[in-house]
């Protein structure tokens, strides 16, 4: 099938989270036969910090962030693409970009809203009679997800989606893997995240509060965002580590913190990107409490589970060097059997299957 994407960037990390989760299901589709498209706006400079090179399993198209230019593009995508697709939190036209992909529904075509922040979008249409995108809910075919479980599933039916299917975020071992470790990196715990509204109490909570109470350890933080002078002597700031670094990041810390933002924490079923990342590096991962955890990890087993930032505290003091490389491993073994993005790629297939027959 032709594929068309309309999302925030496939080459670009820069404050875009969701550029891994794009790359690992689109080379996989395109590795299944699929002609994928991906058309994203030239904003928050994100192609001026490319930290990926041009794809040879999809054709990117940078255009500028007018409605004129994106009308063009859509209009021209529509008259050859079988599956037109506009993923949320593009930052630029999204209200125009949802309106005008729903409207190139054609007998012989699929039309798909792709939601990589399913949680925040069913909060704020709840918090918004006016949001202009519950009256185009009905008009997709599908809604995907990349988290959220049956909650988000039962949210988005409940605004008359016509089918809503989680495809979970998983990992791209060709980009993902065990690496040296990297001095730069070197801690006892690592946390990497951008500093955004709805995740930063959590990182106050879980990551800072864990390093006053772990003084004597040194705590590293990746991530845009977090310059400020208020920063607990023992955590060091890298900034923003570009995507070819995370293998690096991943592997140099005795262990990695996971803090989902907390919409995500409230709905659950939400493995963000950095879990399958850490999990194929073999790193030890310590995340926050969330319903469904155990269906990609086993807690204590293959991940620690933490409900405060006492509770990473306690965990980090008592984990040996051997008790983290055993963990790691576990979680390691679990992903690559059953959390690829070729996994995924084939349940998107079974749904495009179910809908041809």
């Amino acid at each position: 099938m032709k594929i068309a994407f309309f999302g925030s960037s496939l080459v670009s990390a820069f404050w875009n989270g969701s550029a891994t989760y794009y790359r690992g299901i689109i080379r996989y589709l395109h590795e299944r036969g699929h002609r994928i498209t991906f058309y994203e706006p030239d904003a928050y400079e994100r192609q001026q910090h490319r930290d990926f090179p041009e794809p040879d399993w999809a054709r990117v198209v940078v255009y500028p962030p007018t409605e004129e230019a994106a009308a063009r593009l859509i209009e021209e995508a529509s008259l050859g693409a079988d599956v037109m697709v506009k993923t949320s939190g593009v930052g630029v036209l999204d209200e125009f970009l949802e309106k005008a992909i729903a409207e190139t529904k054609r007998p012989d075509n699929l039309t798909i809203f792709w939601d990589v922040d399913a949680p925040a979008t069913l909060e704020r249409m709840e918090e918004d009679p006016d949001d202009l995108f519950r009256a185009l809910v009905p008009r997709y075919d599908y809604i995907l997800t990349y988290g959220g479980g049956q909650p988000v599933v039962d949210g988005y039916k409940a605004f008359g989606a016509k089918e809503c299917i989680p495809i979970y975020n998983a990992l791209d071992p060709e980009t993902h893997y065990l690496a040296p470790p990297e001095a730069r990196f070197a801690g006892t715990l690592g946390f990497l995240g951008n500093r955004l509204p709805d995740r930063e109490a959590r990182v106050h909570e879980f990551f800072l509060r864990a390093a006053t109470l772990l003084p004597n350890e040194p705590f590293i933080l990746g991530g845009s965002g977090w310059e400020q002078p208020h920063l607990p002597p023992n955590v060091h700031h890298v900034g923003h580590v570009y995507s070819r670094d995370h293998n690096a990041f991943n592997c140099s810390s005795r262990a990695l913190l996971n803090v989902n933002r907390a919409s995500m924490a409230r709905y659950g079923f939400s493995p963000p990107t950095r879990v399958f990342e850490a999990a194929g590096a073999a790193a030890c991962l310590i995340t926050d409490a969330w319903v469904g955890i155990e269906l990609f990890l086993e807690p204590n087993e293959e991940v620690f589970v933490a409900r405060d930032g006492a509770e990473v505290a306690a965990i980090v003091e008592a984990l040996t060097p051997e008790r983290a490389r055993e963990v790691g491993e576990a979680a390691r073994r679990r992903i690559l059997s059953e959390h690829t993005y070729r996994h995924r790629a084939e349940q998107f297939d079974q749904i495009m299957e179910g809908v041809m027959a």
